[in-house]
């Protein structure tokens, strides 16, 4: 495992930032996934404009907001465990990770009007692997207590990634759309190029 990362130079990161803004266009959010930098090193991300950070594990979460909160947007990408979704869902606008019964039991004592998920999806039925399979995900969603804004996935690398996201339909919002209605093949956020 990567140990973390210390001495971030913010123009270094303000030029890759800029470059991903340009390849991504305006309407596609940039997040900044902080697991390896540790608290002291956050003023970096700021200085450099990073805005949206999403953070695997809630300790570091709550460490990390506590120092830094008004500096960024906070989004948990990390597994979530239903032991933790009470404190981590003050803290993000949106939860990349929702998997299972127990925490959609957890986003319905804890969640609110604003609470919003994304579902995240075993595409490739790979064993080991967390997520919804796809044979349950319309099921899944009707069950969510909580708004959810679209679909997230780690597809497998290699020659069998090509062959999983050639069968998973793009969904692409109309700018006029109302938010994203909780279906099977929803694996957008923002009108991104999805899976």
């Amino acid at each position: 495992m990567p140990g973390l990362i210390h001495g971030l130079e913010p123009e270094k990161i303000a030029a890759n930032l800029a470059e991903a803004h340009e390849l991504a266009g305006p309407e596609v959010e940039i997040l900044a996934a902080s697991k390896y930098v540790p608290v002291e090193e956050m003023g970096a991300l700021a200085e450099a404009g990073v805005r949206l950070v999403g953070e695997n594990r809630q300790q570091d979460l709550v460490a990390k907001h506590e120092r830094w909160g008004d500096a960024f947007e906070w989004d948990f990408i990390g597994n979530l465990q239903s032991r933790k979704v009470k404190q981590v869902l003050p803290l993000c606008r949106l939860v990349h990770s929702v998997a299972t019964d127990s925490v959609l039991e957890q986003l319905g004592r804890h969640g609110g009007p604003e609470t919003e998920v994304l579902v995240e999806v075993n595409i490739a039925a790979e064993e080991g692997k967390g997520g919804v399979a796809r044979a349950d995900l319309a099921d899944f969603i009707a069950r969510c207590p909580v708004r959810v804004g679209g679909l997230m996935t780690m597809p497998p690398s290699g020659r069998r990634a090509v062959n999983v996201r050639r069968g998973v339909p793009c969904v692409h919002p109309r700018p006029s759309a109302p938010p994203m209605a909780p279906t099977p093949t929803s694996n957008s956020r923002n009108g991104g190029n999805g899976v």
